[in-house]
């Protein structure tokens, strides 16, 4: 897959917190990865309004387009402040925006970071989301120079673990009642890749 994925080429000496600021953007074959913007407004409702997208994540199914106006000027202020923050992922073949991929929980003393990602139901099921987390693990072991990729999913949704699995990501264990969603405690799937890992 890494020789089909696109990024653009920056300085070697940008710091990860150069690169949440200005996050780049990447292209796979049948996506774009790139920055939010307000205008996206409409394709984020469209895809966050479904309880099935919601489902397994910690935030709830957006009700009105000002949910999702609020998630667009949350990540724009996380650029701004340089966090870690989502690129929104673009089908090319449409143009619309289907889903939210990136990064939180950086710890730079570790060199790690946490990744997740959302997207529309009816993208389940073609690669999208490997193709979206492929270009985000290149990002994170080429530009960011990370050592260590994490991800989560809830233990009833397997699907994001195949997908983290095809990417090269090796599962750990289960983080037994982590994380309090939708009124209940659910275990998670703790999944990792290391740049030996990714190198190899």
């Amino acid at each position: 897959m890494q020789d089909l994925l696109r990024t653009l080429t920056a300085p070697d000496d940008l710091l990860p917190e150069d690169w949440f600021a200005h996050p780049p953007r990447l292209e796979t074959p049948r996506l774009i990865l790139r920055r939010a913007v307000m205008r996206d407004a409409q394709d984020v409702f469209a895809y966050a309004s479904d309880p099935e997208v919601a489902r397994y994540v910690l935030w709830e199914a957006h009700r009105t387009i000002g949910d999702s106006r609020h998630l667009l000027r949350c990540l724009l202020r996380e650029y701004r402040e340089g966090r870690p923050s989502n690129f929104v992922i673009e089908e090319k073949s449409s143009g619309h925006v289907i889903g939210t991929i990136g990064y939180m929980n950086w710890k730079p003393e570790n060199a790690s970071v946490e990744v997740g990602y959302s997207l529309a139901r009816d993208c389940w099921g073609r690669g999208l989301a490997t193709e979206a987390l492929g270009a985000v693990l290149r990002h994170s072991f080429e530009n960011l120079k990370v050592h260590r990729v994490e991800a989560l999913h809830d233990v009833r949704n397997p699907a994001s673990g195949r997908v983290m699995e095809k990417c090269g990501m090796k599962k750990e264990g289960v983080v037994r009642a982590c994380a309090r969603n939708k009124g209940e405690w659910v275990d998670a799937a703790l999944w990792a890749i290391l740049a030996e890992d990714w190198r190899e």
